[in-house]
């Protein structure tokens, strides 16, 4: 009796043993559905797919399908930007998305061309054809066109005129500027201007006398088969609650209808370091301005970057705080828990940076490209030195809420150092970029640059007026 019990119970144990066994697991893992295991793959990191495929030829055949790979870069970069790829994509060839995503994850370097603006062959544009030179002006990218508003110019004097190039999907055609003719914004510089759906939204600058401003306007471009583009322009109602004036801050919307400003200088020329987010109403008719007190929270700059990353995640990075020094520290702003927002100082492993090369910057520009990632150009040190660097700078751990902050030593590759070819993009700050809506191509517009000093010029400084345009580029594959 005692040996049939220990017969059965070593049956039992051979049973258990045999339906635990990988050959088993492997077989049950093949009847699931083939949209099941899809579901799952899209809740793994890249590097457990890829190990997944290992398993059997069915499991590979779907973890290296073009499907599959669409919906991870969705996943990963936000189907909008996917969708105005595919929009600008040759209809004839098929997009290689897992190649696409190999090439990104794998990028070392950019691609920089000079835009020409629309003139006869061999012939100089007029100046009444181009915008001319100018800094701290904004530039969108906003229903297919680049929109140029503003700036400062030399003597300290502001741009009050307003340019509209017509892009669409197309990055070899030839600019032609077109100058809309408006009063209103007045003049300025050093203001924030973000897109709003298919609006602008501009808030703040400082005109020519110095005199700080804390108006909200909305622009909207509508285009014309016959009369080309015309832009208008309207004050927001934004009741009796606003930011203090000022200009040199950094703005960014969030969350579909809301735009979020940070620091900038003041009335009294004192660097600020309070928060304020614009709330919108649906059809834009009017909004509310509510200020954000947190601790901690940045410390008080101008110059700086402030970019979107993705839900209500916004990333802070450089600028010349209180005592003019120039910063690197790097923040997030989020929505916590869902309704509370809060800043998050980021840890650097600044040992990852190449011996000679530095981080600190102001008047820079941070676009978010396609992939998700911040590419990070120009901008000037504290001895006023300009700089022609770009830095690819990885937010994707940052893309979803934070519950533990990662250690500096775990962020050896958050930072990395592209090569630029092609023309000479040069040394510049307070220049201004957008991306189109796929984010693969970085529009770059004016700035200053180290010249020889000239009656007519401030410090040594020149202002610049050409279109550069960016594109991604992997050296050890073609360009996508």
């Amino acid at each position: 009796m005692a040996e049939r019990r220990r017969s059965n119970g070593s049956s039992n144990e051979s049973s258990s043993s045999s339906s635990s066994s990988p050959g088993t697991a492997a077989a049950t893992v093949c009847r699931i559905p083939d949209d099941h295991i899809f579901s799952i793959l899209l809740r793994l990191p890249i590097d457990s797919i890829l190990c997944f495929g290992m398993t059997c030829r069915r499991l590979r055949s779907l973890t290296y399908s073009d499907a599959l790979w669409e919906s991870i870069c969705r996943r990963d970069w936000g189907s909008s930007s996917v969708d105005d790829l595919i929009k600008a994509h040759d209809p004839s060839i098929p997009i290689a998305w897992q190649n696409l995503y190999q090439q990104l994850h794998q990028l070392d370097s950019v691609y920089c061309r000079r835009l020409l603006a629309a003139a006869a062959p061999a012939t100089p544009p007029a100046p009444d054809m181009v915008p001319s030179p100018r800094a701290s002006h904004s530039l969108n990218f906003v229903s297919g066109c680049l929109l140029l508003f503003g700036g400062g110019c030399e003597g300290g004097r502001h741009r009050d005129d307003t340019w509209v190039a017509y892009m669409g999907n197309d990055l070899r055609r030839i600019l032609k500027w077109q100058k809309i003719s408006s009063d209103i914004p007045s003049g300025r510089f050093g203001h924030s201007c973000v897109v709003v759906g298919d609006s602008l939204v501009l808030f703040g600058g400082i005109n020519d006398n110095a005199v700080r401003k804390n108006d909200t306007w909305i622009g909207r471009i509508v285009l014309h088969e016959t009369s080309g583009m015309t832009l208008s322009w309207r004050l927001l109602d934004v009741g009796s609650v606003a930011p203090p004036p000022r200009g040199a801050h950094a703005g960014c919307c969030i969350d579909k209808r809301k735009m979020l400003i940070y620091g900038g200088i003041g009335t009294s020329g004192v660097r600020l370091g309070d928060t304020w987010v614009l709330d919108l109403s649906e059809n834009l008719c009017f909004g509310t301005w509510v200020e954000v007190v947190t601790h901690p929270s940045p410390p008080s700059r101008s110059g700086h970057t402030l970019t979107h990353i993705g839900g209500t995640r916004t990333i802070l990075f450089g600028g010349r705080g209180l005592g003019y020094d120039v910063l690197n520290d790097l923040w997030l702003f989020e929505a916590y828990e869902g309704c509370f927002w809060r800043w998050l100082q980021l840890p650097i492993d600044l040992q990852s940076i190449p011996h000679g090369l530095s981080l600190p910057r102001v008047g820079h520009s941070a676009t978010l490209i396609l992939g998700g990632q911040l590419l990070i150009y120009g901008g000037e040190d504290s001895c006023r030195h300009r700089k022609d660097d770009f830095w690819l700078l990885d937010v994707s751990s940052y893309r979803q809420p934070i519950i533990t902050l990662p250690r500096a030593g775990l962020l050896t590759q958050m930072w990395k150092r592209l090569r630029a070819v092609g023309d000479n993009p040069m040394c510049r700050s307070f220049h201004q970029t957008c991306a189109d809506n796929s984010g693969r191509y970085l529009y770059v517009f004016g700035g200053m640059v180290d010249g020889v000093l000239q009656p007519a010029e401030l410090s040594g400084l020149r202002y610049r007026g050409c279109c550069k345009s960016v594109k991604l580029v992997n050296s050890s594959s073609s360009s996508f």
